[in-house]
């Protein structure tokens, strides 16, 4: 098996995916939107113009993914593996009307299953196929960024078709358009996004506005009242663009700077503690005045506590994603990807950011969005102008090496 994956997990890896797993990122439904509100969903596509250039092919450090026949002309049919509550349904929970559309005009069927409940568990399931060179049984996953890159280094991906992903190379938010794992989307292309801001509950704060990690560590009037995230890139990351270093591009020195900057915090009592997405409760009482926070899980509290503001900082925000890509040895490619670049066109993007109330990657959905909810086209968090979504940063890819180091300092940090 080594020699399909020369990396190991360390104990430090571990632990922060369990962390993860339990209380973190990991641990969020995938429709966090609670329907009763009019604002609609968390859906901010970015709004940025792709040049017509084509796509370079990403660097893996694995070997190229060996493509079986593709058996789409002949058997047309998807298996599909998803997370639970990311796809639309109708009222009565009895059909996928976008999934169900996509069959009546293409003849495809999809078979959908939701068997992705977290990333760990789910690599686990296929990466004994993926290790053998066999079938996985799935033409399409969706996964979070780090497996994504984890993945397609590996040469367990197989690089898409250009030509049968139309919509999606036009219509592929430029926010999206680049990371570092996959440059150019050779391999990928996102599903949703997942920003992080800072949130605050105006009541607590007696009025003023929380909108930099700068006041949440060194305002006296939030001492004690302060929370960061459990998860390392989402609170280093936020902490790095307010030190003026790009998440996307930093050194050793800059990761320790940043961990020495929230432990000021820790020993001055500033930080009232780390945590996963447990912080909502003692946000929605004002226990918690200001903190990093899921933008989804904001949103979520805002239909029920009007005390509840959000900022994006103006330094910028951290955006993760989930991603599509085909498998090694998946039978249906070209049927897969018809089905990733039916999901790019604006009316489908549209109906589904509506329901799953997450970042929508898809450009051009306004007018769309509008015939569903004016309210969701109007707000800036569901589509935001272009300097807001300018203000998006990944957090970079990490070596196996990186992110034991990283993880281990950060544990140490939080007392983990």
């Amino acid at each position: 098996m080594e020699q399909y994956e020369p990396e190991r997990l360390s104990a430090a890896q571990l632990a922060a995916m369990r962390r993860s797993l339990t209380t973190g990122r990991g641990a969020l439904t995938r429709r966090s939107l609670i329907r009763t509100s009019g604002m609609g969903a968390l859906a901010i596509g970015g709004l940025g113009t792709l040049s017509a250039c084509g796509i370079p092919p990403a660097k893996r450090e694995g070997d190229a993914a060996a493509a079986s026949d593709d058996h789409s002309a002949e058997e047309k049919q998807i298996n599909f593996s998803n997370w639970t509550e990311y796809m639309d349904v109708s009222d009565d929970e009895k059909h996928r009307p976008t999934l169900e559309a996509f069959t009546k005009r293409t003849g495809i069927k999809v078979k959908y299953t939701e068997d992705i409940n977290d990333n760990v568990e789910f690599f686990g399931k296929i990466k004994p196929q993926l290790a053998a060179g066999q079938d996985t049984g799935r033409d399409l996953i969706i996964v979070t960024d780090w497996l994504a890159a984890r993945i397609i280094r590996l040469g367990w991906a197989q690089k898409l078709d250009a030509a049968n992903l139309p919509h999606a190379f036009a219509n592929l938010s430029a926010q999206f358009r680049t990371p570092d794992w996959d440059p150019g989307r050779a391999y990928s292309y996102p599903w949703t996004g997942i920003p992080t801001v800072i949130a605050y509950n105006s009541k607590a704060t007696g009025g003023r506005k929380v909108d930099s990690v700068t006041q949440l560590l060194d305002d006296p009037k939030l001492k004690g009242r302060v929370s960061f995230l459990s998860e390392m890139r989402d609170s280093i990351g936020m902490t790095l663009l307010d030190m003026g270093k790009d998440p996307g591009n930093f050194t050793d020195a800059d990761y320790d700077a940043a961990i020495g900057r929230l432990q000021k915090g820790v020993d001055k009592n500033q930080i009232r503690r780390f945590t996963g997405n447990d912080y909502t409760a003692d946000l929605d009482k004002g226990d918690i005045a200001a903190c990093v926070a899921w933008a989804g899980d904001i949103i979520q509290l805002q239909a029920g506590n009007p005390d509840i503001k959000y900022a994006i900082p103006a330094a910028g925000y951290i955006t993760s994603s989930d991603n599509m890509l085909v498998p090694a040895k998946a039978r249906h490619k070209t049927n897969a990807e018809k089905l990733m670049d039916y999901y790019y066109e604006p009316p489908v993007a549209a109906r589904l950011a509506a329901y799953i109330n997450y970042v929508c990657p898809v450009d051009g959905v306004r007018e769309e969005l509008a015939r569903i909810d004016k309210a969701m086209a109007s707000n800036t968090l569901i589509l935001p102008d272009k300097e807001m979504a300018s203000r998006s940063h990944a957090f970079r890819s990490l070596t196996s090496k990186e992110e034991t180091a990283y993880e281990e300092k950060f544990a140490k940090l939080i007392g983990a």
